[in-house]
């Protein structure tokens, strides 16, 4: 069953229960009111032909009629009609136009301008029901039509006094009945509108939604108009199909990087592969015919060799990191005491190729980081080998400052070399990006280097990013999570304080 079938089934159960209702309520104030319970019966009928009479009305009524019948001559005497009156019951006999006798209770009011005034009547001793108003009392009465012994009309009025209102409720009350039925209608159905539309209206939205992605297509945008439950359902979708597109167009991103990278390494493959497939020709052809020449091509088949093997290390390791495949060991390193080690290192390799490398420690303590040395190592030297590749001053150098915040360690590695284009500079970090001008002979590489820096660096907890400046260098930062003497982090340090 849909939701909008039940809002309707809803609207109609409502609907109908409220009629129940409204009939139940009217029926106990007007019961209330007038202390008849018949009333329903009677309430359509414009007089009081079919309406029954109170026991006291009933009596009074029988008793004038027969005395009507039999002598009414005795009609005209106040003492004998007056034995006729019961509580709450007044009597009126009225001759042609002339009132003859009243109850006490209505005697001074000016009867004849109150009674009704009758067409004419449809034969003796005919009567009628219906209610009148005296003065600012309402009455139902019994009226009957006589005649005297000499023939002229005579009218008997047997009156009951009854609450003022129910002359105008008996009046009205059908017409308010029927109008509140239509404006609660009018009202709970517009109300049923309101709400379902407020429901079903997003759940459609969301259902077209859904029938876009199933087709493919994720460049839309849905909104959530409010913040109750189908609102926040509506915020999730969007917040879903954001990050489902962001994932589509994360994948085409990383199908054209692989793609790119496929050629890259095709082509950084196919090099050394023709150098050494001539130079192994070479060497068979007889071209190689001295020892210094063959010693020459073994050599440069040999480079060649390790390029490669190096290259498809290198790609090898990007895969495991990117799968998660190698385990990382962390353990409290003295930081400190392990950069003097690497530059040291880094100082002796540099050397041979008229490099200086300067390092500098701003902090006066020894500071210890929560780390995987093997690993940590292993994004020095891409750091610093990526620095080389791209100096072009006459004298070459290489800068590495080690630095400390309350919570973190910051270690910077900087050149002097060619700098880096803003436009680059953004993406260097980027799965498989290669900048243009580092395909050539000269540098090389797979464009991994710093990818591969950058996912260990973030395994560590922290941060990676370059600043540049095109024909002054460049400055690669890292950050790492600083610990204790006791081996704790900041965060862990701040509860044990606690």
């Amino acid at each position: 069953m849909s939701i909008q079938l039940r809002f309707i089934l809803t609207y109609i159960s409502i609907v109908f229960v409220f009629i129940i209702l409204l009939f139940l309520s009217g029926f106990l104030i007007f019961f209330s009111i007038t202390g008849d319970a018949d009333f329903v019966r009677k309430l359509y009928s414009h007089s009081y032909e079919y309406k029954l009479l109170t026991p006291e009305e009933e009596n009074a009524f029988l008793d004038l009629k027969l005395l009507s019948e039999k002598k009414p001559e005795q009609l005209l005497r106040p003492k004998t009609v007056k034995k006729y009156e019961f509580e709450n019951i007044d009597i009126v006999i009225q001759k042609n136009t002339e009132i003859v006798y009243a109850s006490e209770s209505i005697k001074g009011e000016n009867l004849r301008k109150y009674l009704p005034k009758h067409q004419k009547s449809k034969g003796n001793h005919s009567y009628q029901q219906d209610m009148l108003r005296i003065g600012k009392q309402y009455f139902t009465y019994i009226n009957l039509d006589f005649p005297f012994s000499n023939q002229e009309k005579g009218n008997i009025y047997v009156l009951r006094k009854i609450s003022p209102y129910v002359g105008i409720i008996n009046r009205i009350f059908p017409f308010l009945i029927f109008l509140l039925l239509i404006l609660v209608i009018v009202i709970i159905g517009f109300l049923n509108y309101l709400v379902s539309r407020s429901i079903i209206k997003p759940i459609r939205e969301l259902k077209e939604a859904a029938e876009k992605i199933k087709q493919g297509d994720l460049h839309f945008e849905i909104s959530a108009n409010s913040k109750d439950e189908i609102g926040e359902l509506t915020q999730a979708f969007e917040e879903m199909r954001q990050k489902l597109k962001s994932s589509v167009e994360l994948q085409i991103q990383y199908e054209d990087n692989r793609k790119q990278l496929l050629s890259s390494i095709s082509h950084d493959l196919r090099t050394p592969i023709t150098s050494i497939v001539g130079y192994v020709e070479g060497i068979q052809d007889g071209v190689a015919n001295t020892p210094d020449k063959l010693s020459k091509y073994l050599l440069t088949i040999s480079t060649k060799a390790k390029d490669m093997n190096a290259l498809i290390d290198e790609l090898f390791l990007f895969s495991k990191l990117d799968l998660h495949e190698i385990p990382f060991v962390f353990k409290k390193l003295n930081i400190s005491a392990f950069m003097e080690s690497y530059v040291q290192e880094l100082q002796f390799e540099m050397s041979e190729h008229d490099i200086d490398v300067l390092f500098s420690n701003d902090s006066l303590t020894t500071l210890y980081a929560k780390a995987d040395a093997e690993q940590l190592r292993r994004v020095l030297i891409n750091l610093t080998t990526n620095s080389i590749k791209f100096m072009d001053k006459e004298k070459r150098r290489i800068d590495i400052v080690l630095s400390a915040t309350e919570s973190e360690l910051i270690i910077e590695i900087k050149d002097n070399g060619s700098g880096i284009s803003p436009e680059a500079l953004a993406h260097i970090f980027d799965r498989f990006y290669r900048a243009e001008q580092s395909r050539n002979s000269n540098t090389g590489g797979s464009g991994l280097g710093l990818a591969i820096a950058k996912q260990i660096v973030e395994r560590h907890g922290g941060d990676i990013w370059a600043l540049s400046k095109l024909g002054e260098g460049t400055s690669i930062f890292f950050s790492l999570q600083k610990m204790n003497e006791n081996g704790d982090t900041h965060e862990e340090d701040i509860i044990n304080r606690r």
